[in-house]
């Protein structure tokens, strides 16, 4: 099969082409995004393997279809950026990436949320050029804050896991609430409560119609 690989990287080409090492698959890689513009460069692969940023549109699949393409394998968990509809309706099959490892994505978020309560970046910068002033670098406790996590799918679960071995108390939303996260001791309310008592939100969920803009105006004024 030849698979054409948008969005192309080195560790994507070096990964890829371990798996791919004695099969009959033949994988040509591209640096560029797919979108209508390039789209022809997929013609006469039987498939291609796309990442988050490429543009999956109906109007990209009618013409991979046309180009005897039948297969789109994403890179990632999300397929928001893809237009199943279309898909189904030109007969190309779309697979993805069941999960990445939550831990990692849980454990990243803890790290950012950390350089941000301890101005981290800040103070590299600051000593790394001789200064070693502590204004502006006071930074806060974890313990005892509140820390409202929208979406409690894995990655949201294992988040609220960390924050809890930090000392601070969890509010939650998600449309499907689950036990794990009541057996950490968080506590499910409405986003209006959760916007308003929550010293740190962190979002764990998908971008769909229901969470576009789910930060705004209104959120944030509360």
């Amino acid at each position: 099969m030849r698979v054409a690989v948008f969005s192309s990287k080195p560790y994507d080409e070096r990964y890829l082409g371990i798996a791919a090492a004695g099969s009959s698959h033949k994988l040509d890689y591209f640096e560029a995004q797919l979108n209508p513009d390039v789209v022809k460069l997929a013609y006469d692969h039987e498939a291609v393997c796309v990442f988050v940023h490429d543009e999956v549109t109906g109007d990209v699949l009618r013409q991979l279809a046309e180009g005897g393409t039948r297969l789109v394998a994403l890179r990632a968990a999300g397929f928001n950026n893809v237009d199943l509809d279309v898909a189904s309706e030109v007969g190309i099959k779309v697979c993805r990436v069941p999960a990445y490892s939550p831990y990692a994505v849980a454990e990243h978020a803890v790290a950012l949320i950390l350089s941000l309560v301890r101005r981290t970046p800040r103070a590299y910068n600051r000593v790394r050029d001789g200064n070693f002033a502590l204004d502006g670098l006071l930074g806060y406790d974890l313990n005892g804050k509140t820390v409202g996590v929208v979406g409690t799918g894995r990655i949201g679960t294992v988040f609220a896991g960390i924050m809890k071995g930090f000392g601070c108390e969890l509010l939650a939303f998600d449309p499907f609430p689950n036990d794990e996260m009541t057996k950490l001791g968080a506590r499910y309310v409405d986003l209006r409560e959760l916007f308003s008592n929550s010293d740190i939100i962190a979002l764990h969920a998908p971008l769909t119609s229901d969470t576009y803009h789910l930060v705004n105006a209104a959120t944030l004024s509360v």
